[in-house]
């Protein structure tokens, strides 16, 4: 009976739940590992909650790509911020998480053998769901700054090439991508006559004067461009399972057949919180997120000022690391991606620190770098003293750890 699951035996597994199982069985461990925040979805989610329960067919299923004013709310969204219009050659699926919108990207575009471009490091859903699909990832490396490599990206591209995928800004790298080099990876797919996936859950989180780049915005690309984004990072809805795609309007046929295959219709329920998060004061973004970073923003009240100071303490505790790890300037998301200089296996390294120090990370194996050891530091789920105490912990790790 073995055979019958050889289509997942070529699956990795996720490693959440793996690290998730260490912690457990180590009492007392910070982790710095999941990449959720801390904070709750706005007031504004509850009043449209009771509309949803004021109206009795809302118990029934709705449109496969999502209740119009939720489409309504969204594509204003992405004409102010992302400066993409919603016409007669796009439009807007919302899916259960952004996970779901690739995908039903890579489902709708792809056969079994085709293959998918992914950038190393590269976000190991991503790789999971094309393996999924029956497909190939090929892996490009980025630069010594995990910033895109587009002439390498259009050397590997071949008759199976059917996307190339970019996140930006990055998980796992915390990177932001130059829109230099996204407008020329957006090219390069035109050119070729693919598709450009472009991932945006973390499109909120930037910092340090960094704009964010939505290729889906670059004139003439609407029609090989797929644009996915997230409400469960900004909004703090993990669990709520809710996101959205651009995608080209030829692509919406193929696109609802899977949806309605899959889920028939994203959670009503949720779509109404969406909409409510949408319609949310611009101080509930900049009190938890611009002031994540930028300490201009931090608001008077003691729990704002330690999410202000919450990333600063992390910079200021890797600075220790200077000489054992390589760690690239990270303007974007709420990781860090450390290069420890050691032969260590990555994945004893996090058990190592787990066990012996209370503290977890993800192995960069995860993200495809097999080559050298890499750490996931995750900080946006912490306030200021766990954030101290996590990251302390950690150096303290590796120091003793690294350098036996």
């Amino acid at each position: 009976m073995e055979s019958l699951t050889s289509r997942m035996q070529a699956v990795q597994s996720p490693i959440i739940p793996v690290v998730g199982e260490l912690i457990k069985n180590s009492p007392g461990t910070i982790s710095l590992g999941q990449g959720v925040v801390s904070y709750s979805p706005p007031p504004e989610v509850l009043e449209l909650l009771s509309q949803f329960l004021a109206e009795p067919t809302n118990n029934l299923y709705k449109a496969v790509e999502g209740i119009p004013p939720l489409l309504a709310a969204l594509g204003e969204k992405l004409q102010t911020f992302n400066g993409i219009a919603i016409n007669e050659d796009n439009c807007i699926v919302v899916t259960a998480g952004s996970n779901m919108a690739f995908m039903n990207a890579i489902l709708a575009i792809t056969s079994p053998g085709d293959e998918i471009i992914l950038n190393t490091p590269y976000y190991f859903n991503h790789e999971m769901a094309i393996a999924i699909a029956g497909c190939h990832a090929v892996l490009v490396a980025t630069d010594e700054n995990y910033q895109l490599r587009p002439q390498a990206i259009a050397q590997a591209i071949t008759p199976k090439t059917r996307a190339v995928v970019t996140i930006s800004p990055n998980n796992p790298t915390g990177v932001v991508y130059s829109q230099a080099g996204l407008q020329q990876v957006n090219q390069i797919c035109g050119n070729h006559g693919i598709y450009h996936i472009s991932d945006e859950a973390y499109e909120y989180f930037t910092y340090d004067g960094v704009k964010h780049i939505s290729p889906g915005a670059f004139s003439g690309g609407r029609n090989y461009t797929i644009s996915l984004y997230s409400l469960s990072k900004a909004y703090g809805f993990a669990s709520w399972r809710i996101g959205y795609m651009v995608i080209p309007q030829h692509l919406l046929v193929a696109v609802k057949k899977i949806q309605d295959t899959i889920l028939i219709c994203p959670p009503v329920v949720s779509q109404y919180a969406a909409l409510g998060a949408l319609q949310a004061k611009p101080e509930y973004l900049q009190k938890n997120i611009g002031a994540l970073a930028q300490p201009a923003l931090r608001q008077s009240s003691v729990n704002a000022v330690g999410i202000a100071q919450v990333r600063e303490i992390v910079i200021d505790a890797l600075n220790n690391l200077q000489g054992m790890c390589s760690i690239a300037a990270a303007n974007g998301a709420f990781y860090f991606f450390l290069k420890v200089h050691t032969q260590m296996d990555a994945f004893e390294l996090v058990k190592r620190l787990i066990q012996e120090h209370q503290v977890a990370v993800i192995p960069g194996t995860t993200f495809g770098m097999k080559d050298g050891c890499y750490l996931r530091v995750a900080y946006g789920a912490l306030h200021k003293d766990t954030a101290k105490e996590g990251i302390e912990r950690l150096v303290q790790g590796l120091h003793k750890i690294v350098n036996i």
